[in-house]
């Protein structure tokens, strides 16, 4: 499937977010323009977001719905010599991604010695230095501190960021680049809708990269 055939699959199954439909191809064009300049995407949020932030991390790092085998003059590097093959083998191509959530020694030192409400705003400084970055901030209500302040040292660098909420928005709408407000209240509808949001998007930018390998996987033989 082309990206904008998953997209409009997604507004086909979930209707309450047919409003959305430029908005989600706005963040899949950030998304796009981010790794077209060789950057990378950072995730944060708390709680139920916490775990969004790993499981976005984790479609883009490895293969999601698509193959991806290394390609190019790194798969032949890899494929050079016989320790090398058994990793070109096994390894995919990814889109470079932290999840800010999986620092807990980082984190729960900047909390304890800084401050609770900067541990994701120093990792944005921190990775956003020297690199072009993409925030995706995630929170239900939109007014998560250590979310929101994250969103203004990035918008303080010139850093894109996409804030996916519930429907009011709440500060990240005012703030972040472009902001997913998902037209539902409670937290557990905001976060059931954020998941097959997200999943649209990674599979777009697998679509986008890796629906025609011009190369075929490193021979086993």
């Amino acid at each position: 499937m082309r990206p904008e055939e998953i997209l409009e699959a997604l507004l086909k199954q979930y209707v309450i977010l047919q409003p959305l439909a430029e908005k989600l191809k706005k963040a899949y064009e950030l998304l796009v323009e981010c790794y077209e300049q060789g950057g990378m995407v950072l995730c944060c949020g708390n709680g139920g977001s916490a775990a969004d932030s790993e499981h976005i991390v984790g479609e883009l790092m490895k293969s999601f719905l698509l193959p991806r085998p290394l390609r190019g003059e790194m798969a032949r590097r890899f494929s050079a010599t016989s320790q090398g093959r058994v990793l070109a083998e096994n390894l995919q191509e990814a889109f470079p991604a932290v999840s800010l959530v999986s620092q807990s020694a980082l984190m729960s030192a900047y909390a304890n010695d800084v401050s609770p409400d900067m541990i994701y705003a120093q990792q944005v400084l921190g990775y956003g230095r020297n690199r072009p970055i993409l925030l995706i901030a995630m929170s239900t209500s939109g007014n998560s501190r250590n979310v929101v302040r994250a969103v203004q040292v990035a918008s303080v660098m010139d850093m894109p960021s996409i804030a996916i909420t519930g429907a009011s928005g709440g500060e990240l709408a005012e703030e972040a680049t472009l902001c997913l407000r998902l037209p539902v209240e409670q937290t557990y509808q905001v976060q059931e809708l954020t998941l097959p949001v997200y999943h649209a998007l990674c599979a777009m930018m697998e679509a986008h990269y890796f629906a025609t390998v011009s190369e075929p996987p490193v021979s086993r033989e």
